[in-house]
């Protein structure tokens, strides 16, 4: 009977992951289906539109050349105009001086045909038909003003669509997802010249395998990429998957989309659990300050949180047999008394506030940044069972580094009621690499890297970071890798450092 209802319910699990998927497709059908109307729609409109701008540039064309004709045949006919004119007025002059000489012929007078002689030689000297040009200034040859558009008759008769880009081709082995940042490599199918530059599209998502159309967030996008890959940076990771997408561009048309590929990008995030912190702790998600009027002014907003029916904190597991660790939420009933959901978590001296997320494997980062002026504060990691009353790094259920600017400045690592003073710098901004499996705690200064100090113990149960400040403020930074430089440095640093161990010789 067991079996068989196993066996039926892997049957019914297995049925709801297909309707799932099959339904996701008939979204995607549906999508594409609206998107085809409304994209011949567009494409049509654009056509009548780049058609109508042919037509336009043709009229303007021939204008243009008619103009043209019309200035050559007037500028040529003035010319001719005005030399057929000069012709004619000589012609006249010239026609009465021939008829003035025939009629000196019959002067008898030698004195009177002497004089005449004279003017006639004085007018055919100067007369306007012997210096006038007998070639016309212009030619009546317009052959030069001709066309043939028989080249571009064939050019407008193989007019056709551009051809639009291929899809490109993501190269999941070429991406890169390190220090919270993704590159994203890809390639054309074949050379394609014409390509002017690429989109890249990308988006969060809790979901592996193709992307999904609803429930999803929206596309972001890089556009004007010259290159065929592109680095995302400063990225926060607080989703367990990215989707990404590429399409080529020509100066006209976007082409298709490329397959969508789906990278890992898990990191560890957690809030800062309010509900439990001091009395004495202003706390939001991600920053804790000092109140010393007891945080009235957060009341109703955690009496509300105290009166849900349940309360939920994360919890890192162990991988799942795909090798991923997967966040489980637990109501507090299965957390131990200590850690109710309630304000009188910590009291008295231990202003302290953890993390709503337990790390039970793996290796984890998270960056904290203190206020300029904070007096006092420890960042580190704790089990469960830390106590009420209890300081971080004063018991042996909790690791920390201390920061004290409160008469005296010291920096040091804290665990089990033992401190080593740290002769180092106080960093901007702190960097804590917990390493659950490997039993490691460092402490880094975040922006240059370098290794404060290091525990090395073997965790016996489930560790919340934690944090305890008085005077002052700090603030969280989660969703983050572990940085190459941690990693790298983990390699060669192992073993070298001041460890949990070493803490045990030297009293507080």
């Amino acid at each position: 009977m067991d079996s068989q209802k196993e066996a039926l319910q892997r049957i019914i699990s297995t049925l709801a992951n297909k309707n799932d998927e099959i339904q996701n497709f008939i979204d995607t059908l549906n999508q594409t289906l609206k998107g085809v109307q409304e994209n011949s729609s567009s494409v049509l409109s654009e056509l009548d539109e780049e058609f109508d701008s042919l037509y336009s540039i043709l009229d303007e064309v021939k204008e243009r050349m008619i103009s043209s004709i019309k200035q050559e045949r007037a500028q040529k006919s003035q010319e001719l105009q005005s030399q057929l004119s000069q012709c004619n007025n000589a012609l006249e002059n010239s026609e009465e001086l021939l008829e003035f000489a025939t009629r000196s012929l019959d002067i008898k007078e030698s004195e009177e045909f002497s004089k005449a002689a004279r003017q006639i030689k004085d007018r055919v000297t100067m007369a306007s038909a012997f210096r006038l040009s007998l070639r016309p200034k212009v030619s009546d040859n317009m052959t030069h003003l001709m066309v043939d558009f028989s080249q571009e008759r064939k050019m407008l008769q193989a007019l056709k669509f551009l051809p639009v880009p291929k899809a490109p081709e993501i190269d999941p082995v070429e991406c890169l997802v390190a220090d919270n940042a993704v590159t994203v490599a890809w390639r054309m199918p074949e050379e394609d010249r014409k390509i002017d530059h690429f989109i890249l599209e990308y988006r969060k998502t809790n979901f592996d395998g193709l992307p999904r159309v609803k429930d999803e967030r929206c596309w972001e996008l890089v556009d004007h990429i010259k290159g065929t890959e592109h680095t995302l940076s400063g990225l926060k990771f607080d989703s367990k998957y990215m989707n990404f997408r590429v399409r080529a561009c020509n100066k006209a048309v976007a082409g298709e989309y490329s397959d969508p590929v789906t990278l890992e990008t898990k990191a560890l995030n957690f809030v800062l659990d309010n509900s439990s912190s001091h009395v004495n702790l202003r706390v939001e998600d991600s920053c804790v300050e000092w109140d010393p009027t007891g945080g009235k002014g957060q009341e109703s907003k955690i009496k509300g949180k105290e009166n849900k029916s349940s309360i939920h904190v994360t919890s890192l597991k162990k991988p799942t047999r795909s090798g991923t660790p997967s966040p489980k939420r637990t109501s507090v009933g299965s957390r131990p008394p200590a850690v109710r959901g309630s304000r009188d978590r910590f009291t008295g001296e231990s202003y302290t506030v953890l993390g709503d997320t337990a790390i039970e494997s793996g290796q984890h980062y998270w960056e904290v940044k203190a206020q300029k002026d904070c007096k006092s504060y420890s960042v580190g990691v704790a089990y469960k069972t830390l106590g009420k009353f209890d300081q971080l790094g004063k018991t042996n259920t909790s690791w920390c580094v201390h920061v004290n600017n409160w008469l005296q400045n010291t920096f040091a690592a804290k665990h089990n009621n033992k401190v080593k003073a740290l002769d180092v710098a106080v960093p901007e901004k702190m960097g804590v690499f917990c390493d659950f499996d490997g039993g490691q705690l460092s402490f880094y200064d975040a922006n240059s890297k370098q290794l404060l100090y290091s525990f090395k113990t073997k965790f016996t149960q489930p560790v919340l970071p934690g944090f305890m400040v008085w005077c002052g403020g700090l603030s969280l930074s989660t969703g983050m890798q572990v940085p190459s430089a941690v990693r790298t440095l983990q390699k060669s640093e192992n073993g070298m450092t001041g460890s949990a161990s070493s803490l045990n010789n030297v009293t507080q």
